[in-house]
């Protein structure tokens, strides 16, 4: 098979990280797409992070009917924090016959080579940048390096700007966030009175 890695907080998981998905399936003629629910991201150390029970109901609402999207909660049972060449590493040893694909946005590509080990998530998967909003991603090798630009490939989707900051800002300030993400994240949203603190700034 051919398997797209996508992790995340999905702090909601809106539209665009549903049309980055599958767009990258279409595209890249993917089988599944899997959604790798982070559960202590190195890199999101100094924001508060909504506990991940309601992460994953909100995840699991949203590709609901999609029978080529699935949940991975591999990084919510490991301990301490969790990074991604060792998930890299422990899909490709369960899966030693697949091809693996690590999705990210291209503002991710940017930070990719301060990463832990990024020469072996090059190793272990291809990776594929995908443009955030209008962005146009070029100068690959610029960006990470002649080796591993070797394992990036592109992928431009619809510029569709939406972010979960924004959508968390929006619901403390009481403002629609119709049509940014599912209709049933929404709804579980206001049950369960998620993002009424006050917003943070990221």
């Amino acid at each position: 098979m051919r398997i797209g890695i996508y992790g995340g907080t999905f702090d909601p998981i809106h539209f665009g990280h549903l049309v980055l998905a599958e767009q990258c399936r279409d595209s890249l003629d993917l089988d599944e797409i899997w959604f790798v629910l982070a559960g202590d991201p190195p890199h999101k150390t100094d924001l508060l992070i909504t506990e991940s029970t309601h992460r994953e109901a909100m995840l699991r609402l949203a590709i609901a009917g999609n029978e080529t999207f699935r949940l991975d909660r591999r990084e919510l049972t490991r301990s301490g924090r969790s990074y991604s060449v060792d998930t890299l590493q422990e899909i490709t040893d369960e899966n030693p016959r697949d091809e693996i694909f690590f999705l990210i946005g291209s503002d991710s590509l940017r930070d990719f080579p301060t990463w832990r080990h990024p020469q072996r998530i090059a190793e272990l998967a291809t990776i594929v940048a995908v443009n955030r909003g209008d962005d146009i991603i070029s100068d690959v090798e610029n960006i990470v390096g002649e080796q591993i630009a070797k394992a990036v490939q592109t992928v431009q989707i619809p510029g569709i700007e939406i972010s979960s900051s924004n959508i968390r800002r929006r619901v403390q300030l009481q403002k629609s966030v119709r049509y940014l993400l599912p209709p049933s994240v929404e709804i579980y949203i206001s049950e369960h009175n998620l993002y009424t603190a006050k917003p943070d700034q990221s």
